[in-house]
Protein backbone atom coordinates (compact mmCIF):
# COMPACT_ATOMS: atom_id res chain seq x y z
CA UNK A 1 0.00 0.00 0.00
CA UNK A 2 2.80 2.40 0.84
CA UNK A 3 4.43 1.87 -2.55
CA UNK A 4 1.14 2.55 -4.32
CA UNK A 5 0.62 5.73 -2.29
CA UNK A 6 4.14 6.94 -3.05
CA UNK A 7 3.71 6.27 -6.76
CA UNK A 8 0.42 8.18 -6.91
CA UNK A 9 1.90 11.11 -4.99
CA UNK A 10 5.03 11.26 -7.15
CA UNK A 11 2.85 11.55 -10.25
CA UNK A 12 1.05 14.58 -8.79
CA UNK A 13 3.86 16.74 -7.40
CA UNK A 14 6.61 18.97 -8.82
CA UNK A 15 9.27 17.57 -6.47
CA UNK A 16 8.88 13.77 -6.58
CA UNK A 17 12.22 13.22 -4.85
CA UNK A 18 10.75 14.77 -1.68
CA UNK A 19 7.88 12.28 -1.39
CA UNK A 20 8.16 9.96 1.61
CA UNK A 21 5.70 7.49 3.11
CA UNK A 22 6.00 6.49 6.77
CA UNK A 23 4.03 3.50 8.01
CA UNK A 24 2.67 3.33 11.57
CA UNK A 25 0.86 0.09 12.44
CA UNK A 26 -1.52 -0.82 15.22
CA UNK A 27 -3.48 -4.04 15.59
CA UNK A 28 -6.18 -3.13 13.10
CA UNK A 29 -5.23 0.35 11.89
CA UNK A 30 -2.40 1.26 9.54
CA UNK A 31 -1.52 4.95 9.32
CA UNK A 32 0.33 6.07 6.22
CA UNK A 33 1.97 9.47 6.63
CA UNK A 34 2.56 11.04 3.23
CA UNK A 35 5.31 13.65 3.39
CA UNK A 36 5.59 16.07 0.49
CA UNK A 37 7.33 19.38 -0.13
CA UNK A 38 5.48 22.36 1.37
CA UNK A 39 5.17 23.71 -2.18
CA UNK A 40 3.31 20.55 -3.23
CA UNK A 41 0.85 20.37 -0.35
CA UNK A 42 -1.89 22.05 -2.37
CA UNK A 43 -1.44 19.67 -5.29
CA UNK A 44 -1.82 16.61 -3.09
CA UNK A 45 -4.76 17.97 -1.13
CA UNK A 46 -6.58 19.52 -4.07
CA UNK A 47 -9.50 21.92 -4.08
CA UNK A 48 -11.64 21.30 -1.03
CA UNK A 49 -9.66 18.11 -0.37
CA UNK A 50 -10.90 16.26 -3.42
CA UNK A 51 -7.58 14.77 -4.50
CA UNK A 52 -6.60 13.50 -1.06
CA UNK A 53 -10.09 12.07 -0.67
CA UNK A 54 -9.66 10.15 -3.94
CA UNK A 55 -6.23 8.93 -2.82
CA UNK A 56 -7.72 7.71 0.47
CA UNK A 57 -10.47 5.87 -1.42
CA UNK A 58 -7.97 4.04 -3.64
CA UNK A 59 -5.73 3.10 -0.70
CA UNK A 60 -8.70 1.87 1.35
CA UNK A 61 -9.87 -0.25 -1.57
CA UNK A 62 -6.43 -1.86 -1.71
CA UNK A 63 -6.49 -2.48 2.05
CA UNK A 64 -9.73 -4.47 1.98
CA UNK A 65 -7.83 -7.68 1.18
CA UNK A 66 -5.76 -7.32 4.35
CA UNK A 67 -8.85 -6.69 6.47
CA UNK A 68 -7.32 -3.55 7.97
CA UNK A 69 -8.33 0.06 8.22
CA UNK A 70 -5.95 2.52 6.58
CA UNK A 71 -5.61 6.20 7.38
CA UNK A 72 -3.73 8.52 5.04
CA UNK A 73 -2.34 11.72 6.54
CA UNK A 74 -0.55 14.40 4.51
CA UNK A 75 2.25 16.13 6.40
CA UNK A 76 4.84 18.69 5.26
CA UNK A 77 8.27 17.36 4.38
CA UNK A 78 11.02 17.92 6.93
CA UNK A 79 14.73 17.57 6.27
Amino acid sequence: MEQMLARIARALVDYPDQVRVNVLEDERVVTLELQVSPDDMGKVIGRQGRIVKAIRTVVNAAAVKENKRVLVEVVPWTA
